[in-house]
């Protein structure tokens, strides 16, 4: 028998030195191509609306000698007697705390339809999420207007703005939330025969309850901010107060009421973040207040893990355990609040009973649209003015709130001091309502989009500035300590690491703050700072209803374009 040794196979030749050079690339959608130039056609629109508005730093330097002029010329800062101040302090936070307490009880079934976990069909969902979109976009002041007509003068017209206005924004954050649970508990109720309440109440409201919390804090910080603007059109309380002294030049008085507003957002914003941070159990603080709210549940997690249960009844009796005394006693608080809040608003509750008469009358002023002596092109030229005051004020917000919020997130800061030095510029930058920074420049600067958009811009950076930094803060670690320990400096690791990954949410936050930023300049023109918020005001003082009816839908049809872009960002950059 022959034994044949077994043939050995010549090594195949080396591959071309170009094939090894080229590395594997990812197949680029055409969608993707799309998405990126229409970011590049909105980068260049914002660019050229910013050299249009002829904004610079020559320009900013010649202001300041004209402040100086104008804060020697006002003189020191008065305030109304204290007990007046004290009762106009304590009337607007019970409008704000009322229109936002309306605004979440109104957005739960709402947000209950737009879920697609939880949504009955599909046309239920989107009549839920149209509703969300349309109060998302209807400006809070012209919602004011309307029921200034229908109520007599007083906190009953904020309430229902403020209430009607914030449903948009708390519905869509409370859908998002339902449709992250975690589908066990619900179906597992389905499964024993639940009804839809009782999977509701017991296997989703327990879950999407802190978030929802947080939501609700949130959006009564803008609320609070944004209340400003309704006193321009007749609505009980500080705003009301600080329009008629700016009014009679009575600028003492009017920045005198604009520091105790900024002091009490600020307040706010301190309280509403420790909630949030206790109740979310987030790592964005480290404040006396939150070390005690993550102590607590420290202990109590090390207490309950170390106990043991003689029987089912015992275990399915909840100890009465630090936290859990915490939270009923924020429970408590929470409604103690709310009562004093609506109590405090001073309602006209009869107005509820008799304004269902007055909506036939006050509905026909409304409509048909008109642009009356304007005409198309006046008002469609001044909205095109808004949404470049917006664009160039969200280029500028981009710009300075990448610098602060990333060095306000903790994995991008050098040190602990630095990131908290940042935190608290932001706290403090989202204290100041754009509308008071608005006035306070139109008054020094003079009439115009320039005074809008830097007011906007600076308005901007607490907003986006936070945003930036949670997202960078919650990015993989993996690539950061890859690039740490193959010795990049901190410089190439952010660049490498923590900005490509954090590039989605920052596209989507930057659509955010274009889509707020358009209502929002649209409110700026109220005072005088440029776009359609002018035509808007003067419409509503002079009772031309049909061109009220006209700007809103001018407006509603802008912000539904942003909406869709923005939505349709998101979908291809997931």
């Amino acid at each position: 028998m022959t034994i044949t040794a077994p043939r050995l196979q010549r090594p195949s030749a080396p591959p071309p030195a170009d094939v090894l050079d080229r590395a594997p690339r990812r197949r680029v959608s055409p969608e993707r191509i799309s998405a990126a130039l229409t970011l590049l056609v909105i980068a260049g629109l914002a660019v050229a609306s910013l050299a249009e508005l002829n904004i610079s730093f020559a320009g900013m330097a010649d202001s300041w000698g004209n402040a100086q002029n104008f804060f020697a010329r006002v003189g020191g800062l008065t305030f109304p007697p204290a007990d007046e101040l004290i009762q106009l302090t304590v009337l607007t936070v019970g409008l704000v705390l009322t229109g936002t307490l309306l605004a979440a009880v109104l957005s739960v079934p709402i947000a209950y339809l737009a879920a697609s976990n939880t949504t009955p069909n599909t046309t239920a969902r989107a009549v839920a999420r149209f509703i969300g979109v349309f109060t998302r976009a209807l400006p809070d002041v012209v919602l004011a207007m309307v029921f200034v007509l229908m109520f007599s003068l007083g906190t009953l017209p904020g309430i229902l703005a403020i209430g009607i206005h914030s449903v948009g924004m708390i519905s869509k954050m409370f859908a998002d939330a339902i449709e992250q649970i975690d589908e066990g508990p619900r179906l597992a109720i389905r499964a024993a025969g639940g009804t839809r309440m009782q999977e509701f109440f017991s296997g989703v409201l327990p879950q999407v309850l802190p978030s929802w919390v947080a939501t609700v804090l949130h959006r009564n910080d803008i609320n609070l901010r944004g209340s400003v603007v309704l006193g321009y059109v007749g609505v009980a309380g500080l705003g009301l107060e600080m329009s008629h002294a700016f009014k009679s030049l009575n600028y003492g008085l009017g920045l005198g009421i604009a520091l105790v507003i900024f002091l009490l957002c600020v307040v706010m914003e301190i309280v509403s973040s420790a909630v949030r941070v206790a109740m979310l159990g987030e790592n964005a603080g480290r404040g006396v207040f939150v070390r005690m709210f993550i102590n607590a549940r420290r202990a109590d997690a090390a207490q309950l893990g170390i106990r043991r249960f003689a029987s089912v009844d015992a275990a399915m009796r909840r100890p009465w355990t630090a936290t859990r005394i915490r939270n009923v006693s924020a429970g408590f608080v929470a409604i103690a609040v709310v009562i004093a809040g609506v109590a405090v608003s001073d309602i006209v509750w009869g107005d509820l009973l008799t304004f269902w008469a007055k909506i036939p009358e006050v509905a026909a002023q409304f409509w048909p649209p008109d642009f009356g002596s304007y005409g198309f092109p006046v008002i469609a030229g001044a909205m095109l003015d808004t949404v470049k005051i917006a664009l160039a004020a969200c280029l500028i917000t981009l710009v300075l709130s990448l610098g602060i919020g990333s060095l306000a997130a903790r994995n991008v800061a050098p040190n602990v001091g630095v990131r908290g030095g940042f935190r608290l510029l932001l706290v403090i930058i989202r204290g100041i309502p754009e509308l008071i920074l608005a006035i306070v420049l139109i008054v020094i600067t003079g009439l115009g989009a320039q005074a809008g958009t830097i007011a906007l811009a600076f308005g901007g950076i607490g907003l986006l500035g936070k945003l930036i930094a949670d997202s960078f803060e919650e990015v993989p670690r993996g690539p950061e300590r890859a690039m740490t320990a193959a010795g990049a400096t901190r410089l190439q690791r952010y660049a490498a690491a923590t900005l490509p990954q954090g590039s989605r949410a920052l596209i989507g936050h930057t659509f955010y703050l274009l889509d707020t930023n358009i209502r929002a300049a649209t409110l700026l023109g109220i005072v005088g700072g440029g776009g359609i918020g002018y035509y808007l005001l003067n419409a509503g003082q002079g009772s031309n209803y049909p061109l009220v009816t006209s700007i809103v839908l001018m407006i509603l049809v802008t912000v539904l374009i942003v909406e869709g872009i923005a939505m349709w960002m998101r979908k291809v950059f997931r």
